[in-house]
């Protein structure tokens, strides 16, 4: 069980009932808990209810037992600090280092991962001021999530709602398995697929594959966790999304290519996590294919190649694309006559011409809907160098250790 330190400061929003979620999960996952409250988030929910899901005493004041000197050592002994919801007052107060109750006083002193969840009116995240002043958090190694979109306070719908506390949970259980990496991907810009595409048959059937989309979510949320401003274009995926990331949900292997090609221009590292399918049928039925009732067999179903979106996604940033861009790849693998996992990767590599394939051995079902796994990275100048077995979260974090390698000048193909 673990025992970090976890300071939760709460802001003066209405989404301050939803960090009540969040404190009560962290405890629970064995994390000692301290909240910091100011002064407007004891206006939504009460000092008691803090202490009690806690366990520990709560104020907002630089007053309460002065003798411990609480506005200095409640960051420094911190592990981490989060911040949820991170209003637009408190986001400047922060950015401009004013020291004008206990939570900015922490703010100041913490040496330790601070995560921001911010939770405001559109028009208020929007505004340059507060942009300005996310900016400026995150170039000083803070990471600020990207609200979620959805329905805000009142009748107003938009970006600006505060993600679920689950997925701030994530974000910081990221945060503190790479402490020593800090905000280590800040300002770079991030574009992952994930999921398994659907191959329309007729109206209520298609041909698809058993990727759960667990790998490329990881990838999404760990990059968002360390700085980066993060797309997850996702292939019908049934799992709660990241906080912080822009999601752009296809179904088909055009639609996924379509996605991608519009984004990768404008990004600097890209993955392609997603199982495209190779195949699509020729024709599609626009009613349901009935079955005959002579008991005779069903229609043959004759099937055409799908763009190899990963092998155009290369060649666009040959023709011009964004210069220092890598490129990695994913290969669900198994051995037969003509090879093994490694020699199949191996072939796939030299004909995608991308810069790092995560090879995956699915052999007999493995992998596929799992929390854990177990990968290979593969290099086009040959090196093969296995990982540990670990979660998913693990390896999306060793992935992009070895993608700010490759871009600082490691191999490239």
């Amino acid at each position: 069980m673990t025992s970090d330190r976890l300071i939760v400061g709460v802001g003066g929003g209405i989404a301050a009932y939803k960090a009540c979620a969040l404190v009560r999960l962290l405890v629970e996952t064995g994390h000692e808990v301290r909240v910091v409250p100011t002064r407007a988030a004891l206006e939504f929910v009460g000092a008691a209810t803090w202490a009690a899901l806690s366990g520990h005493p709560v104020t907002d004041s630089l007053w309460h037992d002065p003798h411990e000197v609480p506005h200095v050592r409640i960051g420094q002994e911190a592990d981490a600090v989060v911040v949820v919801p991170a209003s637009a007052d408190l986001l400047a107060r922060a950015a401009v280092g004013l020291a004008d109750d206990l939570l900015t006083n922490v703010l100041l002193t913490a040496r330790c991962p601070v995560l921001y969840a911010p939770a405001m009116h559109t028009e208020m995240w929007e505004h340059p001021a507060t942009q300005a002043n996310v900016a400026t958090l995150r170039s000083r190694g803070a990471v600020v999530l990207d609200p979620a979109s959805g329905r805000l306070t009142g009748a107003d719908s938009g970006p600006g709602r505060l993600p679920e506390p689950a997925a701030i949970a994530a974000a910081l259980r990221s945060l503190l398995r790479g402490k020593g990496r800090g905000a280590d991907l800040a300002g770079l810009r991030v574009l992952v697929s994930a999921g398994g595409t659907r191959e329309a048959l007729d109206p209520v059937r298609f041909l698809g594959n058993r990727s759960s989309g667990r790998q490329g979510v990881a990838l999404a949320a760990t990059a968002a966790a360390r700085g980066a401003g993060v797309r997850l274009v996702t292939a019908n995926v049934e799992l709660p999304m990241p906080a912080g990331v822009d999601v752009v949900r296809v179904g088909s292997a055009e639609q996924l290519r379509a996605a991608m090609l519009a984004a990768a221009p404008e990004v600097d590292l890209l993955v392609m996590s997603a199982a495209v399918a190779d195949f699509r049928p020729a024709e599609v039925a626009d009613r349901k294919i009935k079955k005959r009732d002579d008991g005779g067999d069903g229609p043959v179903v004759r099937l055409v190649r799908n763009p190899d979106v990963l092998v155009e996604l290369v060649a666009a940033r040959a023709a011009g694309g964004p210069a220092g861009q890598v490129i990695v790849g994913f290969a669900a693998e198994t051995g037969d006559d003509e090879g093994s996992v490694l020699e199949h990767a191996r072939r796939k590599l030299a004909a995608k011409g991308c810069d790092l394939l995560v090879v995956n051995d699915v052999s007999a079902g493995r992998v596929f809907g799992s929390d854990s796994t177990e990968v290979m990275l593969l290099f086009p100048d040959g090196e093969a160098r296995p990982l540990p077995a670990g979660s998913k979260e693990e390896v999306a974090d060793a992935v992009w250790d070895e993608v700010l390698r490759l871009r600082q000048g490691g191999h490239r193909a």
